[in-house]
């Protein structure tokens, strides 16, 4: 799992909702291109459909704000046009209509992100590396570590499948990472990946 490319479209008002909901997605070894962010970078809407069609996947966030949104619609469309699946990530109440009406879809828990975030990772895990039989897919995070004059790269591995971690999140378990240079540990929450705290070494 590395190079895949996701594509996030969503209503200009819920930029903040999609980024809280991404935040540590992107630390994966994969592309996630929010629409809105790439367009207040300066790039052209024209850049923003070859990010779209280089896709394997569309997450399309259905709020009551992107209820008429011509963009999301237009996007979902292109995308079940050229054959990219479409992830719907939606409040609850909204209604997945048109091509997408039959696609199981995240529901945004407001109260709680962290179960948002944990069943997004489910969906992506999923779509982007389908579990076999007898496998987990290899998903990781690979970061410098912070620890002052260490230059070593530290990798989470995340060899379990999701409700393992979700359990492991139950009961306030942390997943490690440590650094091979300075003996440093870093903490994540198992649920999101987010990281929780660095122990040193």
């Amino acid at each position: 799992m590395t190079g895949e490319q996701v594509y996030v479209s969503h209503a200009p008002r819920n930029l903040d909702l999609v980024q809280d909901l991404f935040s540590t997605v992107k630390n994966f070894p994969f592309g996630v291109h929010i629409a809105l962010e790439e367009i207040e970078s300066g790039r052209s809407r024209k850049r923003l459909e070859g990010r779209l069609a280089n896709s394997d996947l569309v997450v399309a966030v259905l709020t009551e704000d992107a209820a008429g949104n011509t963009w999301i619609n237009q996007e979902v469309g292109y995308a079940v046009a050229k054959g990219i699946p479409v992830l719907p990530v939606r409040d609850d109440g909204i209604s997945c209509r048109g091509f997408i009406s039959d696609v199981e879809g995240v529901t945004i828990d407001r109260d709680d992100l962290s179960v948002t975030i944990f069943n997004l990772l489910c969906r992506l895990r999923s779509e982007l590396a389908p579990l076999g039989a007898l496998s987990v897919p290899n998903w990781y995070i690979r970061f410098p570590c912070t620890v002052t004059d260490c230059t070593q790269p530290v990798t989470l591995e995340l060899e379990r499948g999701q409700t393992k971690l979700w359990k492991l999140h139950s009961h306030g378990k942390h997943l490690t990472a440590s650094c091979n240079g300075c003996g440093s540990t870093y903490y994540f929450d198992p649920a999101t990946i987010g990281f929780s705290g660095r122990k040193d070494g």
